[in-house]
């Protein structure tokens, strides 16, 4: 005599991708207390990290960058910096050191650059170099180096940015001080110094990684969030595929760890569906 015996199977039911839709946030929905926790958290730890130093190795400002790793790299890179506007100005207009490059024709250029800055009043520009100075005294890698830790900030005349990265060397890459580029083309050059001294800057690379320099330790906690938010909601004009294609967001400091702000990784449902069927086994 054979005899049967009822077995319920039950497995779990993957989401359908309306639900998965649901369950992932848009990194423009990181709330102002998640960045305001990350700031906070930062401010101490670097307030730690200073305890003890000797003043002449304590920096007097560090940087607080933004990181976003994206889900697909960008096709291709570009030398051209990306301007985001923020609230608040990482440099101060009357106190930042700023070298300018300028277009110039066997040395003579950049004359006539200084003569036209020299009659405007709070130009903000402490030096005007020509290329070809460039090219004939920064041709060493030590000497480019310096000139990079001379200034805080670097413009250039638009129409000369596509030549500088070859002049400069990977050293000012490194250190993120890419010459931003200022249409000298337009008459008021004081108000194009101003906007550029005015926003902070980004560059694609053909890499899943972008940097941004979001806010500095001379700052108040409330102006590191507020111009986080702004950089934020900026990235959606400038990202390749806008904010949905942000995988993560950190909040770090020169020497901190990374602090995730903003994951895109579905979280786990409570409430799994499940699918079940009835089978007769042979007992």
């Amino acid at each position: 005599r054979i005899s049967f015996k009822v077995v319920k199977y039950c497995k779990l039911k993957a989401p359908s991708r309306t639900v998965e839709r649901e369950m992932v946030k848009s990194a423009g929905d990181v709330t102002e207390e998640t960045v305001r926790r990350a700031v906070t958290a930062l401010v101490k730890n670097l307030a730690k990290q200073q305890v003890g130093r000797k003043r002449d190795l304590i920096q007097d400002q560090q940087a607080f960058h933004l990181v976003v790793a994206l889900k697909k790299s960008p096709a291709k890179s570009s030398n051209m910096p990306i301007r985001l506007s923020i609230p608040h100005p990482l440099y101060d207009f009357e106190g930042a050191e700023v070298c300018m490059f300028v277009k110039d024709l066997a040395g003579e250029g950049h004359k006539a650059a200084k003569a036209r800055l020299k009659s405007m009043s709070s130009c903000g520009v402490a030096k005007v170099m020509g290329v070809s100075k460039l090219k004939a005294n920064f041709f060493e890698y030590e000497s480019k180096r310096k000139l990079c830790q001379q200034f805080d900030l670097f413009l250039a005349d638009d129409r000369i940015i596509p030549s500088l990265p070859k002049l400069l060397g990977k050293v000012f890459f490194k250190k993120k001080k890419q010459p931003i580029p200022v249409d000298l083309t337009k008459k008021d050059w004081t108000a194009q110094i101003r906007k550029a001294l005015s926003a902070t800057y980004t560059h694609l690379n053909e890499g899943s990684c972008v940097n941004v320099k979001v806010a500095h330790s001379e700052m108040t906690e409330e102006e590191m969030v507020e111009n986080t938010l702004a950089v934020i909601a900026g990235l959606k004009d400038v990202l390749p595929a806008k904010l949905k294609n942000v995988q993560a967001l950190y909040l770090k400091t020169n020497e901190s760890v990374a602090l995730p702000i903003f994951n895109s990784t579905p979280e786990t449902s409570s409430k799994i569906p499940t699918i079940c069927t009835t089978k007769k086994i042979i007992t």
